[in-house]
């Protein structure tokens, strides 16, 4: 079964080095189909950008637009990835390096669908860490927000795939150097540049890389760049389970848009039924605009102010789920970027996610994120197949 959530990425690349740099108003209304209902009106900010109908691809998708910039906040590690799928990390008998970090997954997947992305973050003054900038230069995502550290390793995970293809983490980080970001390393430029600012959590564990994902959060809020959160938990990282569950809420309220998991439903509702509407409600807060559930192959549900419903997932043979999320979130923030009514419009986005959803299931068929990514001809073509 194919997963829509994960982090890490396998990517065979050369070795190599990169400069451093320095430096809708929505109204409210009923649910459709679901019997959900949101009975609050919100207001956002007002994004930078004017709301409107773009002119549509001849495959009934949203144009991609230069101009439409997503920036991905947050952490980019390597991932060691066992040769042998079933096995625990100790019977693998070797590892494979891979770029791995869901925010950076999320840029390049961004940019493999022919969107505009960026990242920002922090890496070791170190051979991993110039090889994680090589990729992403190599795959057209902006890395001028990328700062280096001298002091601290780039992390470090390994990765157990399961013969289901699920995964189980063993992280190095104690510190590194993403965790070590400052507020006065952001290129605060960029992000108001943004259509969309993206992050997850992990940025949150520890200082100063916290102060610092807060700080760029609100600059872009301020700029009127729209909030993207996919919390993307990992326990294992944070001191304790109630530490994740009160970290992750600290920031919930000002997304305006929010990908989570069946999982992290659950997690985040102290063990509640995540497929629940009522359940769903209960993290559904007044200036969200979207609200997305993955259920991996199965496909996901998505919550606005004025309707809710679910669109199907497309099966298909499971390799290894890694980056499956990721390239699930690339695919809607690719469209929205270049079309924020589509919230407002439930046809439309019920067709963006069916595109989202391919963009989950084909990562999944091959090893590894990055060179998994599908690129938006093989989406066209694998939504064509389904309804030929």
């Amino acid at each position: 079964m194919a997963a829509l959530y994960s982090t890490s990425s396998c990517f065979c690349g050369s070795l190599g080095s990169y400069p451093v740099h320095k430096s809708v108003k929505l109204g409210h209304g009923k649910v459709r189909d679901s019997g959900f209902y949101f009975p609050h009106r919100f207001q956002c900010a007002t994004p930078k950008l004017h709301v409107q109908a773009k002119a549509l691809s001849v495959d009934g998708l949203p144009e991609i637009m230069d101009s439409s910039l997503v920036v991905c906040f947050g952490e980019m590690l390597i991932d060691f990835v066992p040769t042998i799928s079933g096995l625990s990390l100790a019977e693998a008998p070797a590892f494979k390096k891979a770029p791995g970090g869901a925010p950076a997954n999320v840029a390049v997947g961004i940019a493999r669908l022919g969107g505009s992305s960026a990242f920002i973050g922090k890496v070791g003054e170190d051979e991993f860490g110039y090889m994680l900038a090589d990729i992403l230069k190599e795959n057209n995502v902006n890395n001028e927000g990328m700062r280096f550290d001298p002091g601290a390793r780039t992390a470090l995970a390994f990765v157990t795939l399961r013969s289901d293809g699920e995964r189980e983490f063993m992280f190095y980080r104690n510190p590194s150097a993403d965790m070590l970001l400052q507020e006065n390393e952001l290129d605060f430029d960029l992000i108001t540049k943004a259509t969309i600012f993206h992050y997850g959590s992990i940025s949150l564990i520890t200082e100063p890389c916290k102060s610092a994902h807060i700080a760029a959060a609100k600059v872009a809020k301020d700029a009127g760049v729209v909030l993207s959160y996919d919390p993307n938990l990992r326990l294992p990282l944070w001191p304790s389970a109630e530490s994740a569950r009160k970290g992750i809420l600290s920031i919930w309220d000002t997304a305006d848009i929010i990908k989570v998991s069946e999982e992290e439903i659950s997690f985040l509702t102290q063990g509640e039924d995540p497929y629940d509407d009522a359940v769903v409600r209960k993290l559904f807060h007044l200036n969200l605009k979207l609200l997305l559930v993955t259920e991996g192959a199965d496909g996901c549900r998505y919550y606005t102010q004025e309707f809710s419903g679910k669109v199907k997932g497309l099966k298909v043979e499971a390799v290894d789920t890694t980056g499956a999320g990721d390239a699930f979130v690339a695919g809607t923030l690719s469209q929205l970027a270049s079309d924020l009514s589509l919230i407002q419009d439930e046809d439309r986005l019920r067709n963006a996610l069916k595109f989202s959803n391919v963009c989950g299931a084909l990562t999944v068929t091959e090893r590894g994120a990055i060179p998994a990514l599908p690129t938006r001809e093989a989406v066209v073509n694998a939504l064509l197949k389904t309804v030929a």
